[in-house]
């Protein structure tokens, strides 16, 4: 945040540095923004009246601001910013306020002369207080230091374009990041006590139990045994799926977006960093009317009923709220930053990504080192759902290990596995048992699949024992059965 003394304001920054004797100089054009030519946005009587009203009254006065989160940084004249802080310091630690007393703290800090002496401390606790309108001068200062630090942001990113960075998505993302972090920075944050949730939790306990609430708390993916486990897939959350490659984890991934997206219409964001967005949507067209994909060839025919759902799935997907990113080898910035206008655009649901080992991250830290590079990426994605408040479904890769124990897997063969198990609320580890079999065995294989649930935050793990309709590229439920052990 900006904080100036007196001569900021008679002086800006901009005018700084200029020979006005060069007449050369004065004929060349002054491409400098007018907006940073001019005073930076202040209210500095308004913070004299403030500091009134907290010597005069410091209980109420400076306890309302803490309420109300004006920080040091608010103010405008350094020389106030400094006093309040002061002030703050002896709140405290439980220290008498008064004039007297504030001076001497001031004193013993050195920064006495520096805020104009003793003179103006006197001179602003006679100003007059605030009183009934202290709220709303205080939320004054704070937009006058909101709009400074935007002038800043935007001035320092000016200068940083100026520079020719060489990765110019990036420097767009750290520009939106900041711009975001103002925003955010700005948010007011209530406490609340704990007696505060408890009506609305033992409403919904009562609901559950009498049967009147049967509905979900997050988006419903499909899958009946995934929905009881988790609950829905829930704002902020991220949901990893692994697998080792054939298994069918793309599929798997693209039933629950057709189902959220398709079947039930709401927005939905797909990052495919392997699959072209045309092959994509032939695939969901195929499942969709039931057609199995192997057939669609030279000299494909198509039954009367095949005809009839073949078009019905045309005008499903035709009226589906479903966007398809399939840009290669993504950087996360890039994602955050697609994502972030996606929802403001159309206010997706859910963001979906195939798949995290295909995703790259370019800042500094992660430079020759894939571990810090996945962990960096698992941590944006994890930040993504955060901050835009939408679930987000993540497919990533096994390691060998699976092959080693014939082919159960477990959450350690996640590649660069670490960060991805810290930062994931559910990871579902699915796999195929007749994938590892040979001959007849093989050649018998139903589909059989597992997801077996190995970390679920906010429920129990369990395995959800589903058929993969290998030629529809489509997972179904199934029961359990003892060959499952």
């Amino acid at each position: 945040m900006i904080m100036a003394d007196d001569s900021a304001v008679s002086s800006p920054p901009a005018a700084q540095g200029i020979n006005l004797h060069n007449s050369k100089q004065k004929s060349m054009k002054d491409d400098t923004p007018d907006a940073l030519k001019r005073a930076l946005p202040h209210a500095v009587d308004v913070e004299r009246r403030l500091l009134s009203s907290m010597i005069y009254d410091p209980r109420e006065y400076l306890g309302r601001a803490a309420e109300l989160h004006l920080h040091a940084d608010h103010f405008y004249k350094q020389s106030h910013a400094q006093i309040f802080q002061v002030m703050l310091d002896m709140e405290d630690k439980g220290e008498v306020i008064d004039m007297t007393l504030l001076i001497q703290k001031l004193s013993d800090r050195d920064i006495l002369e520096n805020v104009g002496g003793r003179a103006e401390i006197a001179d602003l606790a006679s100003s007059e207080p605030l009183h009934s309108n202290f709220n709303a001068y205080l939320d004054l200062v704070k937009d006058k230091a909101l709009l400074r630090k935007v002038i800043h942001t935007c001035s320092s990113s000016i200068s940083d374009a100026y520079e020719d960075p060489e990765v110019v998505g990036e420097f767009l993302d750290q520009f939106e990041q900041s711009v975001f972090d103002i925003k955010e920075d700005n948010e007011t944050k209530s406490d609340a006590m704990a007696r505060d949730f408890l009506p609305e939790i033992s409403d919904l306990l009562e609901a559950y139990a009498s049967g009147e609430r049967a509905g979900l708390e997050g988006v419903d993916t499909g899958f009946a045994k995934l929905n009881a486990l988790s609950n829905g897939l829930k704002p902020g959350e991220m949901f990893i799926v692994a697998a080792r490659p054939s298994m069918g984890k793309t599929s798997f991934m693209m039933n629950m977006v057709e189902h959220v997206s398709v079947t039930n219409k709401i927005p939905t964001l797909v990052f495919s960093c392997e699959m072209p967005s045309k092959a994509i949507v032939q695939r969901l067209l195929f499942t969709r009317a039931g057609i199995p994909m192997n057939r669609l060839r030279p000299g494909l025919k198509l039954t009367k009923n095949e005809i009839i759902d073949f078009k019905q799935a045309v005008e499903d997907l035709s009226e589906a709220p479903l966007y398809i990113d399939d840009t290669p080898s993504l950087p996360i910035s890039d994602l955050r930053a697609k994502a972030r206008r996606k929802k403001r655009e159309s206010d997706i649901q859910l963001i979906a990504v195939d798949y995290l080992q295909l995703m790259r991250c370019t800042s500094k830290q992660a430079q020759g080192s894939r571990e810090r590079e996945i962990a960096e990426i698992s941590a944006g994605l994890k930040a993504v759902a955060k901050e835009l408040e939408v679930p987000i479904i993540v497919l990533a890769q096994l390691n060998r290990g699976p092959e080693n124990r014939g082919g159960t897997p477990k959450m350690s063969d996640l590649r660069e596995s670490g960060s991805i198990e810290q930062d994931a609320d559910m990871i579902g580890l699915l796999y195929r048992q007749a994938y590892y079999k040979e001959g007849e065995e093989k050649e018998e294989d139903l589909g059989d699949s597992e997801l077996v649930l190995a970390k679920n935050r906010n429920g129990s793990t369990e395995s959800i024992y589903l058929t993969f309709k290998k030629e529809l590229m489509q997972f179904a439920h199934r029961e359990y059965r003892p060959e499952d052990e």
